[in-house]
């Protein structure tokens, strides 16, 4: 998937007017995640969305592996996007699943691997709601 393709599927599926929004929303999730995850990971995870979109995990983040938890997640999500933090948990769950079409199943796997997913994690299984539902299921793309 090319850059305009995939920051377009993410303006439908989130019903943005425009772009601005759209690679907020983009960069606050990918670019927070990337602080969470190991380096190692964020790479790997990158490695098969455009180029643009990579750089939000990897280029742009200069602490990988921070620990914060769920309510943290969303709180720095929010402040990037300019989102409350119900917006923000919603557009991280929509563009983590599309995130999951693109990469290589074992990269995905590695991401949940990076997060605790327990009763206890504090919410961090949320992130995947969607794909674990099954994927989007907004209508035609």
């Amino acid at each position: 998937m090319q850059f305009d393709e995939f920051t377009g599927t993410v303006q439908h599926r989130l019903s943005f007017p425009g772009t601005g929004e759209t690679l907020r929303a983009i960069r606050a999730t990918l670019m927070t995640l990337g602080e969470r995850i190991p380096e190692g990971n964020a790479a790997d995870l990158a490695a098969s969305l455009p180029m643009e979109i990579k750089w939000y995990m990897t280029g742009a983040v200069t602490e990988h592996g921070q620990r914060f938890d769920w309510p943290e997640f969303l709180t720095r999500v929010g402040e990037i996007e300019n989102a409350d933090r119900a917006d923000a948990a919603y557009h991280a769950r929509v563009i983590i699943d599309l995130v999951h079409t693109e990469v290589p199943a074992s990269d995905f796997r590695q991401l949940r691997d990076a997060l605790p997913e327990s009763e206890s994690d504090e919410g961090w299984g949320s992130l995947f709601e969607i794909v674990d539902s099954g994927g989007y299921s907004g209508g035609e793309e």
